[in-house]
C-alpha cells in the first residue's frame, strides 16, 4: 500500500541524519575527473555511491565506456507503475587553491550558519543523496520502478556518456527522468528548470612575431600579440556589452522578473560596477547568448620582461541561447574572429567543446505531479518555472535514446551555493525540503496516470494525491 504524505514526512525526517552523514562521506572524496588529477579518487567515489545504492536494495553496478566510472542501480517497477530515472553526478570541479576556502580544505565538510561547506556539497553530491533519501524513506514500499544513474565525468564534459547510454540502454529505460543538478529560485522558493543555455568553448591564438624582441628598440611599429589579442577580444561585444557576433540566436522573453539588485547581490558584483548588456536581467541571463573570456596564456606580470610578446592565447566561452544550435554558434564565433583579427596577425581558432541548449515542455501529468510535490515539501509555496544561464548538454543525449521519456530538471542548490567556486555550500534546510520533495514526487508519479481528467486542476490533483 502506498505510504501517505504524513508517513513520508516522518520517514524522510528519520533518515536525514544518515543522509547528511552520507553526503559528508562523499564530499571527503576528491573525485575530480579532469586530466592531471588522481582518478583513483573517482573510482573510490563510484564505489561509495554503489554501496549507497545497494544499501537501498537496488541491483547496482559500476560501469564505464572508455572514461570515468558511472553507477547504475535499478529496481523493477510494481505492476502497472512507471519507471523513474534519478540522475546525478559524483565527480566535482577542481579546487586547486585551498587558500581561497574559509576552512582551508575544500574536501572537509564544515557547517556554518546552517550551510554545509565543501566541494560537491551542492554540485552534485547533494543530488545523489536526495535520491538516496527518497529511496530510504520508502524502503520496501517503493511505489514506482527506479533507475538511479550517477555519472562520473559530468564536470569534465560527459565524453563517455553516449557510450554508456548505448551500451546500457536496457538498464536505463524509464518513463520519467529526474535530473537533480540544478538550483531553486531562492531560499524558500522551489523551482523547476525549464530552459538552459548551451555552450561553445574555444581557444583563440594570435601570433605577430617570430620571437620576443626588445620593447624599446622595436615597440611602436611591431605589434605585440597581447595588444592584438585584446583588440580582437574587444570586438566580441558592443559598447553596452551585448554580444556583437552575427549569427548567434536568442530572444527576450522570460517568464520571471529578476530584479537587478538581487542579481548583483547573488553574482557578487562590486559597488559601482555596471551590469553589461541591455534588456531584462532574466533574458540576458537565460534566453540570450553571452560571451566571456575564461582564461589567458601570457607572461605573468611579476616576471614579464621589457619585451614584445610574440604569441598570446585566450579561452573564450559562449553560452548558446535556448532554441539556437551549438554547431551554428561555433561557426558564427569562428567566422567573427577570422573577420576581425587586427593587423594581419596569424590566427588559430580551435574548438574545445560544444553542448546543445535545452527548452523543456513543462506540461502534462508528470509535471503536475512534480509541482504538487514541491509545493507540499515547501509547505504551500508554489514552485516557479525558471531558466538557467548554465548548461546541461547531455539532456540532448537522453532525448535521443529515450525520446518518449518526460525529462524534468530539479536540484538542491540555491543562488548562494557558489557552485564551481571557493566556499561552495548547501543550505541544509533546503536540502531537507528537496529530499522530501523527491519522495513526494515518486509518490505522486505512481498515481499520476490514475487522474480522472487530463484537465483536472492541481488543487484537485493534490487532494487526490
Amino acid at each position: 500500500m502506498t505510504m501517505t504524505q504524513q508517513e513520508l514526512r516522518a520517514a524522510v525526517a528519520r533518515e536525514m541524519p544518515g543522509v547528511r552523514a552520507g553526503l559528508e562521506r562523499l564530499v571527503r572524496i576528491p573525485s575530480v575527473a579532469f586530466d592531471g588529477f588522481d582518478h583513483a579518487q573517482v573510482d573510490r567515489s563510484a564505489d561509495a555511491v554503489a554501496d549507497l545504492l545497494r544499501g537501498c536494495g537496488l541491483d547496482t553496478k559500476v560501469v564505464r565506456s572508455g572514461g570515468r566510472p558511472a553507477v547504475i542501480g535499478r529496481r523493477a517497477a510494481p505492476p502497472g507503475a512507471p519507471t523513474v530515472m534519478l540522475y546525478a553526478h559524483h565527480d566535482v570541479q577542481p579546487a586547486v587553491d585551498r587558500s581561497l576556502w574559509t576552512n582551508g580544505d575544500p574536501f572537509e565538510p564544515q557547517e556554518r550558519d546552517g550551510r554545509l561547506y565543501g566541494r560537491g556539497t551542492a554540485d552534485d553530491k547533494s543530488g545523489i543523496m536526495a535520491h538516496v533519501a527518497a529511496l530510504r524513506a520508502f524502503g520496501d514500499d517503493l511505489p514506482v520502478g527506479v533507475v538511479v544513474f550517477v555519472e562520473g565525468e559530468e564536470e569534465y564534459g560527459s565524453h563517455s556518456l553516449r557510450g554508456i547510454l548505448r551500451e546500457h540502454l536496457d538498464d536505463l529505460r524509464a518513463d520519467v527522468i529526474v535530473i537533480a543538478d540544478s538550483t531553486n529560485w531562492d531560499l524558500g522558493v522551489p523551482a523547476l528548470t525549464t530552459s538552459l543555455r548551451g555552450e561553445v568553448n574555444c581557444f583563440v591564438e594570435v601570433r605577430t612575431l617570430e620571437s620576443a624582441v626588445h620593447s624599446g628598440i622595436y615597440g611602436g611599429p611591431a605589434p605585440d600579440a597581447l595588444t592584438t589579442l585584446a583588440r580582437l577580444i574587444a570586438t566580441l561585444h558592443d559598447a553596452d556589452g551585448n554580444p556583437a557576433v552575427d549569427g548567434l540566436g536568442g530572444y527576450d522573453h522570460a517568464t520571471l522578473d529578476y530584479p537587478e539588485e538581487r542579481f548583483r547581490r547573488q553574482a557578487g558584483v562590486l559597488d559601482g560596477v555596471h551590469l553589461i548588456g541591455s534588456g531584462g536581467i532574466a533574458a540576458r541571463n537565460w534566453t540570450r547568448p553571452s560571451i566571456s573570456v575564461l582564461g589567458l596564456d601570457a607572461p605573468p606580470t611579476g616576471a614579464a620582461p621589457n619585451a614584445l610578446v610574440p604569441v598570446a592565447k585566450a579561452k573564450i566561452g559562449v553560452r548558446v541561447a535556448p532554441g539556437d544550435d551549438a554547431g551554428a554558434a561555433w561557426q558564427a564565433i569562428r567566422a567573427h574572429l577570422e573577420k576581425h583579427v587586427p593587423w594581419g596577425a596569424q590566427l588559430t581558432v580551435t574548438l574545445e567543446l560544444t553542448g546543445e541548449p535545452t527548452a523543456l515542455d513543462a506540461t502534462g501529468p508528470a509535471f503536475d505531479a512534480a509541482r504538487a510535490a514541491l509545493r507540499d515539501a515547501w509547505d504551500g509555496t508554489d514552485p516557479v518555472d525558471m531558466g538557467l544561464g548554465g548548461s546541461i548538454p547531455f539532456i540532448a543525449d537522453f532525448r535521443a535514446v529515450l525520446p518518449d521519456a518526460v525529462i524534468m530538471v530539479t536540484g538542491a542548490e540555491d543562488p548562494y551555493s557558489r557552485t564551481h567556486s571557493p566556499d561552495e555550500s548547501l543550505d541544509l534546510s533546503e536540502f531537507a525540503r528537496i529530499c522530501l520533495g523527491e519522495a513526494f514526487l515518486l509518490h505522486n508519479l505512481a498515481i499520476a496516470d490514475q487522474r480522472r481528467d487530463p484537465d483536472q486542476n492541481e488543487d484537485e490533483y493534490k487532494e487526490k494525491a
